[in-house]
């Protein structure tokens, strides 16, 4: 492992060799990877585009951030200028190195995205986006190869267990009732919320140490804060799809200014959730705080898949879709 280790801190010393230049397009391709960059342009997607795409797009991401998650505190393996300080940090993280959460999610998502075009322009592109991706994490000294090979490789799967299932679970759900949709989807938020819980409370009981040279960098790895939260979105999500069919759905074609005016609104909506929310709600590493994190995220959840579409209709920025079907998928 010492070997690889080394091998990896010798590519990246060498890339970063090639000069300052290359940082704004590094910086740029790892932002396309980040879930920062997919929250943000989901809503354009669910809101504006195809809310069928959005949706998918959000389930996708949210599953796949916390089996990222779980394998990082399974394998809880250092970044590279934790490791060695030949490697410049050209940016930070908290999080445990393996695998990377930028290589897996560009699989995952902008794989579906060249799934849904059906192009081969399209697959070209992405393609190439994924590689540059994976070594704008390189280059910025956040990620050894094999942390982003293996984050392709999860990501890949990911997308492939999604293309093969979707539909089906999406036939299933179409037989449940709104109340049995609900509660499939609270189920499968405590499963997602349980992947990395496993490994960390193996890391607890084992009362893991991080190696001396590297333990200052990981001080925060060993949180369950954002896994809370992406169960609660996931499930918030989930149950605002399932509330808006029942008020008959809405269409995501309109007007140019009534979608940028519906992004708008919609944004600002989750701002003053997400604050206003964390004012009043306790934060830290316990189970309360975690709690509240997967109840404050739930609300954002709903919010973008039903209450912000339900008040789009209401404002006049959108019409109904009377033959909506209930089903969360």
């Amino acid at each position: 492992m010492q070997s690889i280790l080394e091998f990896g801190v010798r590519l990246i010393v060498g890339l970063q060799g090639l000069g300052a230049w290359p940082i704004l397009p590094m910086q740029f391709f790892s932002f396309l990877g980040t879930e920062v960059f997919f929250l943000l342009a989901l809503p354009i997607l669910y809101w504006c585009v195809d809310s069928m795409l959005g949706l998918r797009v959000a389930v996708m991401l949210l599953i796949g951030t916390n089996i990222n998650a779980a394998f990082k505190l399974a394998f809880h393996g250092p970044r590279p200028y934790w490791y060695s300080p030949k490697v410049s940090a050209l940016a930070t993280e908290t999080s445990f190195g393996v695998p990377s959460g930028h290589a897996q999610t560009a699989a995952t998502i902008w794989g579906l995205l060249a799934a849904y075009l059906r192009k081969w322009w399209g697959w070209l592109v992405v393609v190439l986006l994924i590689f540059l991706i994976g070594l704008s994490r390189l280059y910025l000294g956040v990620h050894f190869p094999q942390d982003v090979l293996l984050g392709w490789l999860i990501g890949g799967l990911v997308l492939w267990l999604a293309l093969r299932c979707w539909d089906p679970i999406f036939a299933w759900t179409k037989k449940l009732h709104a109340g049995q949709q609900v509660l499939a989807a609270f189920l499968a938020s405590l499963l997602l919320f349980l992947l990395p819980v496993l490994p960390f409370l193996w890391l607890k009981v084992t009362n893991w140490q991080p190696p001396q040279d590297w333990a200052m960098f990981a001080s925060q790895t060993l949180s369950l804060s954002d896994v809370a939260t992406v169960a609660g979105l996931f499930f918030g999500m989930l149950v605002g799809v399932v509330w808006l069919a029942g008020q008959g759905g809405f269409q995501t074609k309109g007007l140019w200014w009534k979608l940028v005016l519906r992004y708008l609104l919609g944004v600002v909506g989750v701002f003053i959730i997400r604050y206003g929310l964390k004012f009043i709600f306790p934060s830290g590493e316990n189970a309360l705080a975690y709690f509240f994190g997967y109840l404050r995220y739930m609300v954002i959840g709903f919010w973008v898949t039903g209450g912000a579409p339900w008040t789009f209709i209401r404002v006049k920025l959108a019409e109904k879709l009377h033959n909506a079907s209930i089903t969360v998928v």
